[in-house]
């Protein structure tokens, strides 16, 4: 309608457009989010009144033991049998270093943090998602790195390097250690081990069938234990393996077993037409593998692939039942110290590692998070 053919008053009408009003307060921001994620029904108040209720119980108690009542100076636990109500974190400063490299000689500290500081710049490197020139920070993560560390750690006199012994290796060092090696080797292991399980070689098959259902049928401390005195029994003589290198290969042989369940469910989650297309256009079996159906079955599965990570991560700390002086186990012997006995040492101590294994798990699973909602939007898109 024109203002030529209206006769009437055209003061009603609107000259602009109106300004958008805002929603319902109830439809979005913090109200909207917690009737929706905390109190959406009855059986979800309930839980989220417990929870409150629990934490409530909770919080104010520790947060009193850790800061408010916590001892924070002193060169021995003397304060700490005097004020038994709050943390000993003298004891923690006290033997930071011996946590962090156990009985590694402190001359050569420098060796450590070197192979730590490279291998955290290529590991970030490796892992951002838009970092230049990824492959090269694969090639030397997975080729050049493991050179680097081994001669760094144990040493070699042609390079001016005393050798230092696997006995020697402890702390937070044989911890990420043997988590590193445990997840780098586990994960290609689980591939080849799902692949085969789903081969029609019998053979193969069998052998894959057996092995996988052998180690998830028996605990990791077994394992430990078969590795570090049955795996010099089937090596020549003299050709014993390094008191380290044993528990390292029954750690990547278990998670291993593990991972290859988790890949084999990506795997059967593929549509048949996926195999389908890849024979219409001629692929081979393991191109066909390496360039449609694997990408997307791990995928799929990066939720279990990275549970199996932290599980891995974990399990590290029963490598001190063979001996291995891992970070937990640091930390127990700390508590030996006369210098350091009292009522709130051991709780100290086990506190401080348990948030070191906490930081760790839930920047793994913080990170898989990211990756699978990129993955997610590139599917969208």
């Amino acid at each position: 309608m024109t203002d030529a053919t209206y006769s009437g008053d055209p003061a009603y009408l609107r000259a602009a457009p109106a300004p958008a009003e805002p929603p319902p307060a109830l439809a979005q921001g913090p109200v909207a989010w917690a009737r929706k994620n905390l109190f959406s029904g009855v059986t979800s108040t309930v839980l989220t009144v417990a929870a409150v209720a629990f934490l409530a119980w909770v919080i104010p108690g520790l947060v009193r033991f850790l800061f408010v009542d916590a001892n924070w100076q002193g060169a021995n636990a003397d304060v700490c049998r005097a004020n038994q109500s709050g943390a000993c974190w003298p004891f923690i400063w006290a033997k930071a270093e011996f946590f962090w490299y156990g009985p590694y000689p402190e001359t050569q500290h420098w060796r450590v943090n070197t192979v730590e500081i490279v291998g955290a710049v290529l590991l970030g490197w490796l892992l951002w998602q838009g970092a230049p020139k990824r492959n090269v920070a694969a090639l030397l993560f997975f080729v050049a790195y493991p050179i680097l560390s081994f001669v760094l750690l144990h040493g070699a006199e042609t390079l001016g390097l005393p050798v230092v012994t696997t006995d020697l290796w402890g702390g937070v060092t044989v911890t990420l250690l043997l988590s590193l090696v445990g997840i780098v080797f586990s994960l290609p292991l689980g591939v080849l081990l799902a692949l085969g399980r789903r081969s029609p070689l019998p053979i193969v098959n069998a052998v894959c069938t057996g092995f996988i259902e052998i180690v998830r049928g028996v605990p990791f401390i077994v394992v430990l234990f078969m590795a570090n005195f049955m795996l010099p029994l089937f090596l020549p003589e003299g050709w014993t393996p390094d008191r380290l290198l044993r528990p390292l290969v029954g750690t990547a042989l278990f998670a291993a077993a593990y991972m290859a369940e988790v890949v084999r469910g990506g795997l059967q989650a593929m549509p048949k037409g996926q195999f389908e297309g890849a024979a219409s256009v001629g692929l081979s079996y393991w191109k066909t593998m390496r360039l449609i159906i694997l990408p997307q079955a791990l995928a799929l599965v990066i939720p279990g692939i990275v549970s199996n990570f932290i599980s891995l991560f974990k399990d590290t700390s029963l490598v001190a039942i063979v001996g291995i002086f891992d970070f937990l186990r640091t930390v127990e012997s700390g508590f030996n110290d006369p210098n350091w006995t009292s009522p709130t040492t051991s709780a100290t101590g086990l506190i401080t590692a348990a948030a070191f294994y906490w930081i760790f798990c839930f920047s793994m699973s913080r990170y898989s998070q990211g990756v699978e909602r990129r993955l997610r939007a590139g599917r969208r898109h």
